[in-house]
């Protein structure tokens, strides 16, 4: 990961995420058991907490997330290896499963967004959730987006971006040489089963 976070006293906006090849960030009710055995590049685990200040996150994703952690939510931010402010935005913080490290916002997205960013101290204010990263993507609020591929197809979930009737929406890579090339990726179908945990 390079070039996470500005100069000054503002960090970006990072939609962050993991991604199946069939275009799903989570499975069916925000199940995320699908990303065991991943391994991730090294040093980006790392990287990824010490760069992030704050997280936005959606009501939906949170709620998933709640009933696996009830109360302790917030302590499972990267697998607990990260802490600090969590926000949740919804309509409905009334009835919201409370947590201590959770804020619940009932505003507009872009002031939810300023919020975290404030909160975050210059830091990176990461994007949790399919619904609020649509929301951001569609008011221009996204700096940066940066996606880890998984060698998976689930074939249902929480898709990446579901956004009918809009323009286009396109990205310049953050690497050298041309910003607007196509990747290509080459996978054949896995023999044998893959350890339950490969690290990251």
């Amino acid at each position: 990961m390079t070039d996470v976070t500005r100069s000054g006293a503002r960090g970006k906006v990072l939609w962050h995420l993991t991604m199946s090849l069939d275009g799903f960030i989570a499975g069916p009710d925000h199940a995320m058991d699908w990303m065991s055995g991943v391994t991730l590049s090294p040093g980006l685990f790392e990287e990824a907490v010490s760069t992030t200040g704050a997280i936005l996150a959606g009501r939906r994703g949170y709620d998933a997330w709640a009933r696996e952690n009830p109360g302790r939510a917030s302590e499972r931010a990267y697998g607990g290896a990260w802490s600090g402010p969590i926000f949740v935005l919804t309509h409905h913080p009334e009835d919201a499963v409370p947590d201590s490290g959770v804020t619940f916002l009932n505003c507009d997205v872009a002031e939810a967004v300023e919020t975290g960013l404030a909160a975050a101290a210059g830091k990176n204010l990461e994007i949790f959730g399919a619904d609020i990263a649509r929301q951001c993507v569609v008011r221009g609020l996204i700096d940066e987006f940066y996606v880890h591929l998984v060698p998976v197809m689930l074939g249902e979930g929480i898709r990446l971006f579901d956004c009918p009737g809009i323009e286009p929406v396109r990205w310049e890579r953050i690497h050298d040489g041309d910003p607007v090339q196509a990747v290509d990726l080459r996978y054949r179908p896995a023999t044998g089963e893959l350890p339950s945990n490969r690290g990251g």
